[in-house]
This record gives C-alpha cells, structure tokens and sequence, in this order.
C-alpha cells in the first residue's frame, strides 16, 4: 500500500496507473530477492523494457517529488528519464515495435492506449513523430485529463531539436515553406502531397495546411513591394498594370467556395492496371476551400475589355514560379469558358479568409471553379488575352487524354485537347482500405462526390458486395443548386454486408451528376499513359470478423 498511498498526492503529470504501483512493488521485491527475470517460468513476472522505462519514472518521481511545488507543464523535461533521439522514436510506428509519440520534449509510449482512442486510428498518423500539430487542428485535445492521460504513458524525454537547414543556394527547392507532417508526399522536390483519406471529411471546407498540393516548380517567394499583376493583349489599351492594395481596394471582393482537383487524383488506380507516367495519386488529390478576390470580369473591365465582345479566343495565366530555363508556368481556358464563368472566376488573395499560404500561390491565384487544378495558375502575375492557347509545356504537352491503344511510342499530343471540366467523381473515404471492421452484419461507408462544370450530384450509390446490389447514400445538404454546384458533397449509407461473408469484402461507390454521368465500371476501359481522369468505381477491400 505504501506506493499507493504515498503517490496519491502526487501532481497532475505524476499521476500513475494502478498497474504501474503493481510493477514497482514487485520490482522492488525482486530488486530486495535476487529475483532473476531471465530464469523465471511465470510469464506474468517478466519484466520487458517498457517496465524497465516505468520503473524509471516511478523512481524519479519518487526521488523528487518532494521537491515539486506545482504541475509540470505537460511536455517539459523529467529528471531520471531516458533521452531518447528523433530516430529513435521514429523506428516505433507499428504495434510490433511499440507505438511511440512526442509531445514537446516528452516521449510517450501509446501502443496501449491506440485501441480505446475515441478518434479510431487517426492517432496513428502521429505514430513515430511528434502529435503536436495533430492536436492543433484538434484543440479539444489541450485539456487537463488528456494531459495527465498523455503524462501517464511517459517513457522518456527528447531534447534533440530538429535542425533547421541552412540555405542552399544550389537548391532551388531551399527556401520552400513548411508542411504540416500530416501530408502524404508523392514528390518531396517539387514538393506534392495529399491529406490523408482519414482526415479528409473532417471538414466541408479543407483546412489550408491540409489542403493538397501541387507544385511544378519550386516555390517562389514573393516580394509584395515588388509584386505587380499584369494585364495585356487583345481588348487592351497597352498593357495595365495592377498592385496586390489596389485588387483589395479597388474592387469589390468576390467569394466562391470550390473544389480543386488534380487530373491526376485516384492515378495510383489506373498503375495497378499498367504503369503510368505520372505522380501516384490516392484518392485525397482533391479538396474545397473559400476563395476570395476580385471578380477577373470586374478587373478586365477595369482595364477596358469586355470579356462578351473582346475578339480573342483564349485567356491566357502565367504564374511566377519558374524552371532552370527560365520558364514559368502557364495555363489557359477558351474565351467561351472565360465567358460562361465570368461571374465566378476570382481573382484571389484570401483562402478560406486569410491571404492565401504560399504552397498555394500566394499573393494571387487564378480560381476558375469546376475546371481542373492544373488551369488554376498559382502565383499569378500575368493575364493575357490571344487569339492562341497558352504555349506551357503543360497545356501543350500535359493534362490530356487518350484512349487506353495510346501509349509514349505512338502519342500525339497536339491531336488532344486540353483538360478543362472534370467528369463526375467520388470516392470511399471511411472505412479505408485494408481496415478491419469490428461488425460482420453491416458497415457505415462514407466519402465524397464532385464533378466538375458545376453539375450538382443527383445520387451516390454504395455497394458492399462488389457492385451487385446498390444501397442509395444520403447526401449531406451543401446549399449549392443542383445546376451550379462548385463544390463536393459528403455522403454517407450504411449497407448491410454480405450474409455467410467472412475474410475480404469488397466495398464500392460511384456517382451519378446532374447531367445523368454515371461514373464508368472499370479502369481499364479508361486507362490512359497519363493516369489522368481516373474516375471509375472507387473499390476498397475490408475485413469482417468471423463468426
């Protein structure tokens, strides 16, 4: 009882499990005994090195408390602890070898904690790093039981600090910004990465650092004393030239909520079927933010061109972010899409209300909403108005589609048209693939919808037996019309699961839109050498419980 007794009084951050009191007596009385661990045939008497690194705490606790006054700031460092680096947390991810986490300098051990955690496996993306910015998207964490419940499965300290590299003049990639660890990077140089699926139906609108990311190039940083957006060619009277306090000033802000998606999202489909040239998607290379800026119809008629007369047949972006050779990436849309959007393509600063980050093109980033990403220049200092298509490598060369007899030793990419609309989309984002379900009678599938040219979602349909029999899923109201719909739904159904199934299930969505597009059954009749456009059902594998 003296453990007990004598660690009731301890602060918050001292507080320790009953198993742990357990632990320490009869390590004393092994320590007392001559108990040797290595000869015993009680498996209950072992000892592993988890209790070895309790039994540490404990000691240190009961070497200082009487010393302490108040609480430890959870996190801080613990005298009598082990030190463990960043690489050696980093080799603990997997319940085989313990799940390890950092929380500012502590080190914490939450292998048996990860199967009670409210959250499901989402802790999981912290497994072997740091849960610190986890828990800042999630604020509900910071409260005074999740810290002494956090504080109860401390094992160690971490003082090593990661070192900030220093620039590098040879690498033009150097001065990139920081990304939130969450991001699943398909390529580090130039930096793209994907939310993972879990977190991507936290939130209608996509948190910024979460949002996906494309790049081609590296990132530029941008002098704002220095910035200017230039507008020029047919319909104007010279070239005009705008600062970033006058598209605040000057014009009315315009607001559009919009889904952006990559060419390439679920790509990682079409290379099961035969390898494609391309970044490996997942299903999360798509997410929705609020944009805010100046109308582009409001700035051309700024500068004198009226976009339903001005006779030219494309509109030209060029963003500031530039290849060794010098050349920037570009993009453009035909006029008649310039014309039909010309209410809600936005000029933007603001992402989802605050000047947009700089993965994401900061200061200015052209929005065309249900177009895809690619035509959604980042970084944008230059609009051009020509009778030809924007002469990127990208628009020329990239972003097209082909049918599945094309491949790199007969393609032609001047006989295909550029990507613009994007065709219906949807996606399982819960349970993921590979889970094991708890339930064998029916299972919760929910994800997301889209398609583009603002053609809303009619149904989504769900299945559990690999496309066989359908289940209608309810769709979450997004206030959008059916008829112009920017944006992507979630939806949820709950389907019942296959009688006498054991083992692998197969689940499966698709989605109709408002245009009656049914997304196709199979990827091979849509492969392309390109993987872009991959939008037949979205299958995933589970497990179910036996009997």
């Amino acid at each position: 009882m003296f453990f007990q007794q004598f660690c009731r009084g301890l602060p918050r951050g001292y507080q320790l499990s009953s198993r742990i009191f357990y632990d320490m007596q009869r390590a004393t009385f092994a320590s007392a005994s001559g108990y040797d661990k290595g000869n015993s045939k009680d498996r209950s008497s072992t000892y592993t090195d988890n209790d070895t690194r309790r039994h540490s705490y404990v000691l240190a606790t009961l070497t200082t408390v009487a010393g302490i006054a108040a609480s430890p700031e959870p996190g801080s460092v613990i005298d009598g602890l082990p030190t463990y680096s960043l690489a050696d947390v980093s080799k603990h991810k997997t319940s085989a070898d313990g799940i390890w986490v950092t929380y500012k300098n502590g080190v914490y051990d939450i292998s048996d904690y990860v199967k009670n955690h409210p959250g499901g496996n989402k802790i999981l993306l912290a497994s072997g790093g740091d849960i610190g910015p986890y828990w800042d998207m999630y604020g509900a964490h910071k409260q005074e039981e999740i810290f002494e419940m956090l504080e109860g499965m401390r094992i160690g300290n971490i003082v090593e600090v990661e070192q900030r590299k220093q620039g590098d003049t040879t690498d033009p990639y150097s001065n990139d910004p920081k990304r939130h660890p969450a991001l699943i990077p398909s390529s580090v140089k130039p930096f793209n990465a994907e939310p993972p699926v879990s977190l991507l139906m936290q939130d209608y609108l996509t948190p910024n650092n979460l949002f996906f990311v494309r790049n081609h190039l590296p990132v530029p940083d941008v002098n704002l004393e220095k910035f200017r957006l230039d507008i020029e060619g047919i319909g104007a009277s010279g070239k005009k030239v705008l600062t970033l306090p006058a598209l605040k000033t000057v014009f009315k802000k315009k607001t559009v909520t919009t889904s952006l998606q990559c060419a390439g999202n679920r790509r990682s489909d079409m290379v099961k079927i035969k390898p494609v040239k391309g970044l490996n998607w997942g299903t999360a290379a798509i997410s929705t933010a609020e944009w805010s800026g100046a109308s582009l119809d409001d700035v051309l008629k700024y500068c004198g061109i009226d976009l339903d007369k001005v006779d030219c047949d494309h509109v030209q972006f060029e963003g500031m972010d530039r290849g060794p050779d010098g050349t920037t990436y570009g993009a453009s849309i035909p006029i008649e899409m310039a014309r039909m959007l010309k209410n809600d393509i936005v000029v933007a600063y603001q992402m989802n209300g605050v000047d947009i980050p700089r993965d994401h093109g900061f200061p200015l980033r052209i929005i065309i909403p249900g177009v895809v990403g690619a035509r959604q220049v980042k970084w944008l200092n230059k609009i051009v108005l020509s009778k030809d298509e924007s002469s990127s490598h990208w628009q020329q060369r990239d972003y097209k589609g082909f049918n599945s007899s094309v491949d790199w030793h007969n393609v032609d990419f001047s006989k295909s048209e550029a990507i613009q609309f994007l065709p219906v989309q949807s996606a399982i984002c819960e349970p993921v693939d590979g889970q094991a379900l708890d339930d064998n009678e029916e299972v919760t599938v929910r994800g997301y919808a889209w398609s583009g040219g603002g053609r809303g979602i009619f149904r989504v349909d769900v299945s559990a037996d690999g496309g066989k029999t359908w289940i209608t899923a309810d769709i979450q109201p997004s206030n959008q019309s059916q008829y112009k719909a920017w944006a992507w739904v979630f939806w949820e159904a709950t389907v019942p699961l296959p009688q006498g199934s054991s083992g692998k299930v197969e689940l499966v969505c698709k989605a109709c839109d408002s245009q009656y597009n049914v997304q196709p059954e199979s990827v091979e009749g849509i492969w392309n050498l390109r993987g872009c456009l991959s939008n037949a059902w979205h299958r995933i594998s589970v497990s179910i419980p036996t009997e």
